[in-house]
């Protein structure tokens, strides 16, 4: 009997044994993000492929650069950015399924992107769920952040904070509003229109929302609106709403819209002899705007955007001398904002008090004076930035010039 009990002692320490040198070969399930861990694990959640492409390949391209930057720096307090990257094809169901993935499955901290507005909302409620912020370089819609009330005004409580906040969604680019109204004001002090017609696109928020703030701000500078067309994404043929307007009389036409249209638009109403500056926004910047308009269309074009190469900043000067070394190109407007978005998120993750979605997020809030290549900014009470726009000229498909707008 003793003899069973000494044998039966031998094999409970062995097999303790052997359990606890299984566990000790075990990593933590940790995402990656604990003190011992040498990697902080950022999210890339973009349009790298489908409608609106040309947007998510330009923002990652600034994103991987600003990386290497800080990874070839010596990292964020001493570790190493990975950053972990999906496409979401341009539709968004699949980037609400992406960004469950980046938060549930692969550890990331934060998550960047998507590029446009409503594929964007789609991620907040995600974030929210699983305490991880969510950060754009480009969602422009006036609602990414906060909620509006039925008079479409934001509600703050005593403290000054808006009451239907979203909590963990922030942006880096300046919003629709903020476009609508300053391109309405450029065409009437700038172009001293006062009679405008638009064609606008009626499917996507980004199109109506420029347009309801374009109208109200030229209306009430004593503008009038003559005309009003409507095409909803993946329309090619604009020739009869075209021949509606020429008809009108109109000192310019705003197009509320994506590239991929607008571009075409240009085109054929350029063919039907109509000559007056086209206005548009941010959604215009794309390689693909000359492919589709052609050079000679190309003049006369005025759109709002958060940077411009024509910027003699010393620091935007940097940015294109190594987006230059780094992918032999010029960037454009959607590759520095991918460039200053990891820039801001990495920055915030130096202040933050742990690497926890929550302490990322109160970091985020708390950005001041942030320097960056699309401008200088600070996060205001609805994590939207405070800062000032560009409008660019187009001479034969090209930038000509650039005029900084702010409403301040």
């Amino acid at each position: 009997m003793k003899k069973f009990l000494s044998l039966l002692l031998v094999l409970c320490m062995l097999f303790a044994l052997g359990a606890c040198s299984k566990k000790d070969e075990t990593p933590a399930d940790d995402g990656g993000q604990t003190a011992e861990a040498d990697t902080i694990k950022i999210g890339v959640n973009y349009e790298l492929s489908g409608a609106v492409a040309t947007y998510g390949q330009s923002s990652v391209a600034g994103i991987e650069l600003a990386v290497k930057e800080i990874n070839e720096a010596g990292g964020l307090n001493g570790k190493t950015i990975e950053l972990v990257k999906y496409d979401n094809k341009s539709d968004a169901a699949e980037a609400y399924t992406l960004a469950t993935k980046l938060m549930t499955n692969d550890g990331c901290v934060v998550v960047l992107g998507p590029a446009t507005s409503g594929a964007f909302k789609t991620v907040i409620p995600v974030a929210d769920k699983n305490k991880i912020p969510v950060a754009s370089g480009s969602a422009t819609a006036d609602d990414v952040t906060v909620e509006f009330n039925a008079d479409g005004e934001v509600e703050y409580d005593a403290d000054g904070k808006p009451t239907t906040l979203k909590e963990y969604a922030f942006r880096i680019c300046f919003s629709d509003s903020f476009q609508g109204t300053a391109m309405a004001k450029f065409a009437a002090n700038d172009l001293g229109a006062t009679k405008a017609a638009l064609i606008t696109d009626t499917s996507s928020d980004y199109g109506k929302g420029l347009a309801k703030n374009f109208i109200a701000t030229f209306t009430a500078d004593g503008g009038e609106i003559v005309a009003e067309e409507s095409y909803v994404s993946g329309d090619t043929d604009f020739n009869a709403i075209i021949t509606k307007l020429t008809g009108a009389d109109f000192d310019v036409i705003f197009i509320p819209g994506y590239y991929n249209e607008a571009g075409l638009i240009i085109k054929q109403a350029r063919a039907q002899g109509i000559t007056c500056p086209i206005l548009g926004a941010d959604g215009f910047d794309s390689p693909d705007l000359l492919e589709l308009a052609g050079a000679e269309a190309l003049n006369d074009i005025y759109f709002s955007n958060h940077y411009s190469s024509l910027d003699q900043d010393p620091a935007v000067l940097s940015f294109i001398e190594a987006y230059k070394a780094e992918y032999g190109a010029d960037p454009d407007a959607f590759n520095a904002l991918g460039y200053d978005l990891a820039k801001f998120v990495c920055d915030a993750i130096t202040r933050a008090d742990d690497l926890t979605g929550e302490a990322i997020k109160t970091a985020l809030e708390n950005t001041e004076n942030f320097s960056g290549v699309t401008g200088n900014f600070s996060v205001d009470a609805c994590h939207n930035p405070v800062k000032a726009l560009v409008v660019i000229e187009l001479k034969d498909g090209q930038q000509a010039s650039s005029t900084k707008v702010s409403l301040d």
